[in-house]
Formats: structure tokens, sequence, C-alpha cells
């Protein structure tokens, strides 16, 4: 089965369900049909959103919205073990052959769909086997029910085990303007030199959510870029994010309809380079070194 090209920015479901907005399979429906209207064609899913539910409401929304599966690609993430849904005794990560194949199945058949575009480990496990890895992944596409493989939240080195015995094609780590750590201990230079596309969850980080010196710092810097480029200010740290070189893809949240529909002029947005340093440097509180 061929790799469909992902959408430049990915529609992040993890509120869509009971963990947060609580939609409705309607304004699910609704939903998709804005973001793939706004050419934000892929969904970020995990097993766990939503204790184990968000992903059976989105598949019965898909299934009543007669979309396409062309029209669309799907994620999805497996391995954590959580005690909400499920019964056990304490949260942990499985890792093995038997399990990664059923949650699969199991995210198929909740998503009502035949395959997963890209499947993802969500955290690394100190107990995972690359080897019983790598034979899942292997069965899984040669069964035609995932496309790609990746990994999520993996340092470089925790990404290499994996890599070593079977493809890695994306990683999926916390990256934003104010969580900038990635480009800066190598973990991006790493996905560079061995063709891993890097996905950012929270891409907004904290400027919207925290009332701190560096946020206030950024708020400032960004009111007058907004006059400046005469976009939101998170459509220009979605900008930020997408000048870097590793070609990030930035998994948005939102599920307001207005910012939905503003999340793609972030990809046609070239932002000065001097601008990228400012926001940087204001996010640092002090100059480049």
């Amino acid at each position: 089965m061929k790799t469909k090209e992902l959408s430049p920015v990915i529609a992040g479901t993890m509120n869509w369900g009971v963990w947060d907005k609580n939609l409705s399979v309607n304004e699910m429906v609704h939903l998709i049909n804005i973001c793939i209207e706004n050419k934000i064609t892929t969904f970020d899913h995990a097993d766990i959103y939503g204790g184990y539910t968000t992903e059976s409401q989105f598949g019965k929304a898909f299934g009543e919205s007669k979309i396409s599966r062309e029209k669309l690609q799907l994620i999805s993430k497996c391995g954590i073990q959580h005690t909400q849904g499920r019964a056990n005794t304490i949260k942990h990560y499985d890792y093995s052959k038997e399990y990664i194949i059923w949650s699969v199945e199991n995210s198929l058949k909740n998503l009502q769909t035949d395959y997963l575009d890209v499947l993802l480990l969500h955290r690394p496990s100190p107990l995972m086997q690359a080897d019983e890895i790598a034979e899942a992944v292997s069965q899984l596409k040669a069964e035609g029910k995932i496309v790609s493989f990746g990994v999520s939240n993996f340092t470089s080195s925790q990404t290499e085990l994996i890599r070593q015995k079977t493809e890695v094609s994306y990683n999926q780590i916390q990256f934003s303007a104010t969580h900038y750590e990635a480009m800066l201990d190598g973990s991006l230079d790493y996905m560079q030199l061995h063709h891993i596309r890097p996905m950012s969850w929270n891409p907004l980080g904290t400027v919207f959510r925290e009332d701190i010196e560096q946020t206030r710092r950024l708020k400032k810097l960004l009111v007058q870029l907004v006059e400046k480029y005469e976009v939101g200010s998170d459509t220009l740290l979605l900008a930020w994010i997408l000048k870097h070189p590793s070609k990030i893809l930035p998994v948005a949240g939102t599920v307001n309809i207005a910012r939905i529909q503003s999340l793609m002029k972030a990809v046609e947005l070239e932002l000065d380079p001097l601008d990228w340093f400012a926001i940087w440097t204001e996010s640092m509180g002090n100059k480049v070194p």
C-alpha cells in the first residue's frame, strides 16, 4: 500500500471526546468536514483518548459522514495501558507483539476503517523489545493494516533502538515556541539525518495557557507581529514551527471553527528569519548564544 502524504497541519482529536469537548457524533461529522474543506485531511488519534472511547465516537462520525477513506489520513497510537476504561490495576506500557497487533485491530474496528496511515508507539517503555516490535510492525504492514510506522515522545537513542530493526518514519514530540529543547538537544538533527518526519503536539505551547514572564514577553512581541503579518498569534506560532528545516507537522487540537479555518494560513506564511529569531529570543529571555 502506497504511503499517502499527510496534511501539513494535522487535526488532533484528543479533546474531541469525553476528556474535554464531548462532541456529539453530528458535531464530529461537521468538524471532520470543516477540517477537510480547509485542507486539513490528517486526523491524529490514540487508543486511550477519552478513556478508550474517542476513536469509536470518531468512527461513528466518519461512517455517517460518507466521506471517502481516500480523502483523509488516520494516525493512531498504542502502548499505554490506562486504568481509566480498562481493568488495569496500574498504568503501564505494553509493546508485546500480541498487544500491538490486537490494539491496531481494535483501533481499526473503532475507527471503521481497514487500515491506519500511521501507527505510533505512544511513549517509550523500558521493557520494550525492539525485535518483537519489528515483528508486529512487519506483520501489520504485510496485512495492509498499517501503511507507515513511527514513535511518539521517544529520545533519539530510543528511536535508534527501534530503527535498527524496522523503519521509523515519524516521531511525535512536544515542540513549540515555549518548548524548543528538541532543536537544541540533537533530536531534530537526528530526525533529519534519518529521514524521520517530526510531528509536534501542543504546538502553541503555553503562550495562551500560562501567565508567566516567558509568555508575557512572547505575547508582547506577537502583538507587533500580528499587525505586521495581518494574521492571528496562533498562525504565527505555527509558522514559527513550520520554518524549521526538519519539516515539522504541527498537531492542532482546536475545535474552534474560525481557528481551524485560519490554521493553513501558517503554511503559506513566510516568516522573516529575524522575526523567527525574535520569537525564540523572547521565549528564552535572552539573546541567542
